[in-house]
């Protein structure tokens, strides 16, 4: 049974990262497309499959999983031996990454989560409308950029010198941002070029690009 990937067709958000490890380690999928502008996600049927109504999730013949990142984890480990590697099995090499990915998720995401919603992309989580709010939350991201700036002036990715999923997983966040009109990593281009110069790798990778054209099934390889 052909592996479905219950998600949006654009490759934004959780669903595109989790297409790009199925394009990346060659996995054939199906994808369901579940159309958010129509509800999609809200009705019965999805809801039986995701309580939150949250895409992507997938379906691995009959295995139910969602979280991008848990799924992102969930292929890695199932197919580890085809296409791309993207967890080291070496201890200190692990650690790495299981450093940067927590740096993904407790020092960037919530960071550039806020600045949405500073900037309007997520109205209806702003409790406020503080006119100090937006320029701190400009400087909290420069701030980590900077952070980043250091740790990737010491190794080639955030997770060690090797591609894995703490790099892939920023492309949850900040490509829809960028697409909704602020590109994150243009706030400090001059000042990181090693930022610059990590995320341009990301996005030029040839399974970024397909995506680009929007998620496509994926029959064999």
């Amino acid at each position: 049974m052909v592996l479905k990937l219950y998600g949006d067709n654009s490759p934004v958000g959780g669903s595109g990262i989790v297409a790009m490890v199925l394009l990346e380690k060659k996995i054939p999928f199906e994808l369901i497309h579940i159309d958010l502008s129509k509800g999609e996600n809200k009705t019965p049927e999805y809801l039986a499959l995701h309580q939150f109504g949250l895409v992507p999730i997938i379906d691995d013949d009959g295995f139910i999983l969602h979280e991008a990142r848990a799924i992102c984890r969930y292929l890695e480990e199932k197919y580890a031996g085809q296409g791309t590697r993207f967890i080291p099995t070496e201890l200190r090499d692990k650690a790495r990454f299981e450093e940067g990915a927590s740096v993904e998720l407790t020092e960037f995401f919530p960071r550039l989560r806020r600045l949405a919603v500073e900037l309007g992309f997520n109205p209806q989580q702003k409790a406020s409308t503080d006119e100090a709010a937006l320029p701190e939350a400009k400087a909290a991201l420069a701030k980590t950029l900077s952070e980043y700036e250091w740790i990737l002036s010491q190794q080639k990715y955030i997770g060690g010198d090797e591609l894995t999923l703490a790099d892939i997983f920023h492309l949850y966040s900040v490509p829809p941002l960028k697409r909704a009109g602020f590109d994150v990593i243009a706030l400090l281009a001059d000042k990181c070029p090693n930022v610059k110069r990590w995320y341009n790798d990301l996005v030029s990778r040839s399974s970024w690009v397909k995506l680009q054209e929007g998620i496509q099934s994926v029959a064999m390889y």
